[in-house]
């Protein structure tokens, strides 16, 4: 190990799974003689080579537990409520347990690769599923006195998919989920240890008469009985894979198997034990152990006196290198069997740790395979790759000693992941080109952590960043550099790295977030993508004063349109705004204009419109606009008028339709004045006026009407007449036509003879129907 002087009984200890990194502090709960230590306990990460990752000076609080996450986070649970999650650079986010936490404390937690579970002092259960998004939940509520110990089974190993919380009363064990508890009703506790396997199928129990029982995780079958002879608990208990349970006392490591056999290894002092899918991994003040049952592979090659196919050629390739004729004879003995051979010592080769061996079980692999005439040689490939990678970061220098069924399990695209948030940039990036898998997760996590420990020198780092990145063709995140470079303070640094990021949807927002307004429309304009264009728009209106708005958008024709398009469905104020500062009096005018017809006020309206028309007044080229506006004012303050004397409406009617009803409700003067104010053409006058004495069928007016205007002729007044259906009227006027005669009768008689003959058979028709 690394480090030095550390005495594992005087720390509280969490390790990670998957070969992963260790925490220590202190353990206050021990008179201990400090020496040269400060008062106040340090947070120690290390790797599993003991190498010093990260220390900061715990000042939290009391801490009840600290356990890792699957992304190798570690998580430490506080006495007063709050969790606190650090990354092994020390960066860390809080979250608080909710108001029960707070209020009474935490006592006890346990924590699982996604989540965690506490219990609260007033003795309820809390439970976080997801570490990522945390939301706290209350389990089921059960008594807890008598309480010996506890354990979790997460929702992704339990038949339901849901939290298992198994509690360890009395002599029984009671299962808590969200929604209920259910009691097991065991007589063979009390149970003062539990420990779930990595798959979540089994339990291991130690009562407190010194035996070791397991079981099947639904308590239906039970697997195995073993009498320990000790009545004092272990400090630890462990699960050896799915194989095996290990307990560890002082000094004493005591492995159980599944029929009761065990075996017993010596120690000096305390270890700290961590589950593993196919082993326990045994952490020493001296060195990093790794105990596991034997692989199926390994056995069958090296197992005394093993024939085997493995074994035997294994032994081949010994005489071979020996020149030995028995390497012939040992290839053909097993010639139907040699692929399987093959295949047993290359996975025999991914299990070994010792490079020797591993170099040996390949070359056995090789040997059998050019025996072969059709082998698929893509195993043997892929083992070597695999082989290569594994002893790089079993290197004490990086000190991640993963087994091979660690690796398939965890996957390449991980152990990169890890890598990198260990700063172990150019081995992930050596592995990433070994593999051919993609670099960019390596090299902009390695830019990023340039910048955010650089001094001073942006330019520099910029350039440095830009040669080193610059090559790659592949889909570089300069803005995911830049928005670190920027958080870090180096906003020049930012800007310069975000000039090369091909995304515009990526760079845009982050221009943004840096108050690079202009910056960000420009490249929102270039991208040609309108709704990136609308997202600058809205956050630049939102953020900066209208003048300075303005400003930026202006000369910039697409950013101009976008925002008149939106205008006009959504903001007429601002829209009325950009066309004033643009000098464009007559776009103004139109919305003013637009404007007045939605006023429901009337002075409102009248005042708009005056506003309209001033603007009209001002483009030379608008005198058409601006007179007909003109007359428009003066025409709904005519309408306003006559609705104060008559209690009618008329704002919203044409001329026309203003004299009209203002001739049906006997307005004549004021029907005159409109005439003579709109300058109304006498004809058109004559046919409104004609039309409102049909209507109120006064028919002795319409005649003297008719005489002051003898030269519009009698046919419109026939005509108005019939539409009315007045046809006794009309037949006197068609008959005075008639008299007349002249080229009007000759031209319209037939036809009005016609029309009054059509309608005197309907009515005939309509009488003797109605007397038969």
């Amino acid at each position: 190990m690394g480090w030095r002087d550390i005495h594992l009984s005087n720390y509280l200890v969490a390790s990670a799974s998957f070969g992963g990194p260790m925490a220590i502090i202190r353990d206050d709960n021990k008179v201990l003689n400090l020496m040269n230590q400060s008062v106040k306990p340090i947070m120690s990460l290390y790797s599993s080579a003991g190498r010093l990752l990260h220390q900061f000076q715990w000042d939290k609080g009391k801490l009840v537990g600290m356990g890792w996450s699957n992304t190798e986070k570690l998580v430490c649970v506080l006495d007063f409520g709050s969790i606190r999650i650090y990354d092994i650079q020390g960066q860390h986010l809080q979250f608080s347990l909710g108001q029960d936490a707070k209020d009474f404390g935490v006592v006890d937690c346990q924590i699982w690769e996604s989540g965690l579970v506490v219990r609260t002092g007033n003795n309820k259960l809390v439970a976080v599923l997801d570490l990522e998004t945390p939301r706290p939940k209350s389990l089921a509520d059960t008594s807890l006195d008598g309480l010996q110990s506890w354990t979790v089974i997460p929702p992704h190993l339990t038949l339901s998919r849901h939290l298992e919380v198994l509690l360890a009363i009395k002599t029984t064990i009671i299962t808590v989920d969200i929604s209920s508890a259910q009691d097991q009703l065991l007589q063979q506790g009390p149970f003062l240890r539990i420990s779930a396997s990595p798959n979540g199928k089994y339990l291991a129990l130690f009562t407190a008469d010194g035996r070791l029982w397991v079981v099947s995780s639904d308590f239906q079958k039970s697997l195995a009985e073993f009498a320990t002879n000790s009545n004092t608990p272990p400090l630890q208990m462990a699960w050896c894979g799915t194989d095996s349970v290990v307990l560890h006392w002082p000094d004493t490591l005591l492995v159980v198997g599944p029929f009761g056999d065990w075996i017993k290894y010596t120690y000096d002092g305390v270890v700290h034990m961590v589950t593993e899918i196919d082993g326990v991994r045994i952490l020493t003040p001296d060195k990093c152990e790794f105990l596991q049952r034997v692989p199926t592979a390994t056995e069958d090659v090296f197992k005394i006196g093993s024939t085997k196919p493995g074994a035997i050629l294994y032994d081949a390739m010994e005489h071979f290198e020996r020149q030995s004729p028995k390497a012939d004879e040992s290839i053909r003995s097993i010639k139907m069997e040699l692929a399987e051979a093959v295949d047993s010592c290359i996975e025999a080769a991914g299990h070994e740790f010792v490079p020797s061996r591993q170099k040996a079980l390949l070359k056995a692999a090789s040997f059998g395979k050019c025996s072969l005439e059709h082998y698929n040689a893509e195993k043997f490939v892929n083992m070597c790759q695999t082989v290569r990678v594994l002893n790089a970061v079993r290197d004490g220098e990086i000190g991640i000693p993963l087994t091979y069924s660690q690796y398939t399990r965890l996957t390449p695209q991980v152990l990169i992941n890890r890598l990198v948030q260990r700063h172990h940039h150019l081995l992930a990036l050596r592995v990433c080109e070994y593999l051919k898998l993609d670099i960019d997760r390596a090299l902009t996590h390695w830019a990023s952590v340039k910048v955010q420990h650089t001094v001073g020198d942006d330019e520099g780092v910029a350039r440095l960043i830009l040669d080193k990145l610059g090559g790659n063709k592949s889909g570089i995140s300069y803005a995911e550099v830049a928005k670190v470079a920027y958080t870090s303070g180096h906003t020049k640094l930012a800007t310069r790295l975000l000039e090369h990021e091909p995304q515009a949807s990526n760079q845009v927002p982050l221009l943004l977030g840096m108050n690079e307004d202009e910056i960000a429309l420009v490249k929102a304009i270039e991208s040609g993508d309108s709704d990136l264009v609308y997202l600058v728009l809205f956050r630049m209106k939102k953020r900066l004063p209208v003048a300075e708005f303005f400003r930026i958008i202006n000369g910039k024709p697409m950013a101009c349109n976008l925002l008149e398009a939106f205008c006009k469905q959504q903001d007429r104020q601002l829209l009325k705004d950009f066309y004033y500062q643009d000098d464009r009096r007559t776009d103004s005018a139109n919305v003013v204009f637009l404007e007045s017809y939605e006023a429901e006020d009337i002075n409102a309206r009248t005042n708009t419109l005056k506003i309209a028309h001033k603007l009209y007044q001002d483009d030379k080229d608008r005198a058409l606009e601006a007179k007909a506006l003109e007359e428009d004012i003066k025409l709904l303050q005519a309408q306003v008028q006559l609705e104060r004397d008559t209690n009618h409406t008329f704002v919203g009617q044409s001329v026309s339709e203003t004299l009209f009803k203002a001739l049906l409700l006997g307005q004549g003067p004021r029907a005159q004045k409109l005439k003579t104010d709109f300058k109304v053409p006498d004809k058109r006058f004559w046919w409104i006026k004609t039309k409102a004495l049909v209507q109120l069928r006064n028919m002795d007016g319409l005649e003297k009407f008719s005489k002051s205007a003898a030269k519009f002729g009698v046919v419109p007044i026939i005509d108005t007449l019939i539409k009315a259906h007045e046809w006794e009227e009309a037949r006197k006027w068609v008959e005075q036509l008639i008299k007349a005669g002249g080229q009007e009768a000759q031209t319209h008689t037939t036809r009005y003879m016609e029309i009054l003959q059509s309608h005197k058979s309907r009515v005939g028709s309509s009488a003797a129907a109605a007397a038969r």
